[in-house]
């Protein structure tokens, strides 16, 4: 509410204050100033929009730039000084052409520079701090999926988040769409991405960075990736692999979720439920926490009740992990084995 009310105040002060300027140099013409003074608030607020996701270090060094720049441009008057005494008419155009190629120049400079400012205490004062890791660049499959904002909010991804805005569009699309299910996805992925921003240690900033002369969406994130030597975060295997043969790093959430599984060794027992039938005879199939899936021989005619069962073997798949395992009141009695490659779970 008192945001509100500083914005409107600053359309009154401009507004007013631009009718009584105009009024004063050319009477009648009070309107005018009234709505200049509308639109020169309208941009301030448009530029403070802007400026906030924009780190302090580098709005320091754009003003550094500036500074630069315009000393630098000082300089190159004063030493045509001589000339343009002389040329009345071409001073003052010249010399607006100059302060304005060389403050622009100079801010830019600082803005990318600003990055490298290391400071004291910096990083007390800033949460991009040089030890706070790399740029993250998050692709439309992770921010869909989820799983990304309780990542970030145990602090393990370090880093500011880069969301760009190529990939808002591509959410907005999904979440517009006329597919039910799409439109859910969608909305899922703007949602978690509004629980992302809404975490006070996760730094998020939305990029405007585009590539015109590039369509898809995932060759855009290389380029982001390449530019500003950042990380793609995705769980798409096929980015995955392209970005990899190109250079750029990519943090795989699925590959995170599988090394995180517990490990489990040949003779450790374990309490599961078995939930449907194996596709051998008399195999029943039971899944751990995680949604690890465990081939249990025998297990069919215990469906549906909790049972102890004793490690076997496991194997290891593109997929994930699969155990495979006998009924712990079998006993010693040597399980049935098999040498040919189990089938994933979407084949029973």
């Amino acid at each position: 509410m008192d945001t509100w009310i500083l914005r409107l105040l600053l359309f009154f002060i401009c507004g007013t204050s631009g009718y009584f300027l105009m009024n004063g140099m050319s009477p009648g013409m009070g309107l005018w100033g009234f709505a200049g003074g509308l639109l020169l608030s309208a941009l301030v607020l448009q530029m403070e929009d802007r400026l906030r996701n924009v780190p302090f270090k580098n709005l320091l060094g754009s003003f550094i730039g500036l500074i630069l720049g315009v000393i630098f441009a000082n300089l190159i008057s004063n030493a045509f000084s001589p000339f343009l005494l002389n040329e009345q008419e071409t001073a003052l155009p010249f010399l607006g052409l100059l302060y304005g190629v060389c403050g622009y120049t100079g801010l830019r400079i600082g803005l990318k520079k600003g990055e490298e400012f290391h400071l004291p205490g910096w990083k007390t004062a800033s949460k991009d701090s040089p030890g706070n890791g790399i740029t993250k660049i998050l692709d439309t499959s992770v921010i869909i999926d989820g799983r990304i904002a309780d990542i970030a909010e145990t602090g393990f991804m370090e880093g500011p988040l880069l969301i760009p805005q190529f990939v808002l569009s591509e959410l907005q699309h999904i979440a517009d769409s006329h597919d039910p299910i799409k439109r859910t996805r969608g909305k899922r992925g703007l949602e978690i991405l509004h629980h992302i921003q809404k975490q006070i240690d996760v730094d998020v900033r939305i990029v405007d960075t585009d590539y015109p002369s590039v369509k898809e969406v995932d060759a855009k994130l290389i380029e982001l990736a390449k530019e500003v030597n950042g990380k793609i975060v995705t769980n798409d295997s096929n980015l995955n692999k392209v970005a990899g043969l190109q250079g750029v790093e990519v943090l795989n959430i699925n590959a995170l979720a599988n090394s995180l599984k517990p490990v489990v060794l040949p003779g450790e027992e374990i309490n599961a439920k078995i939930v449907k039938e194996g596709k051998e005879m008399g195999q029943g199939v039971a899944y751990l926490d995680d949604g690890t899936m465990i081939v249990v021989d025998n297990g069919k005619r215990q469906i549906g009740k909790n049972i102890d069962v004793v490690v076997t073997s496991v194997l290891q798949t593109p997929a994930g992990r699969m155990i495979f395992a006998r009924m712990k009141e079998e006993g010693s009695r040597e399980p049935r084995t098999k040498d040919y490659y189990y089938p994933l779970d979407s084949e029973f």
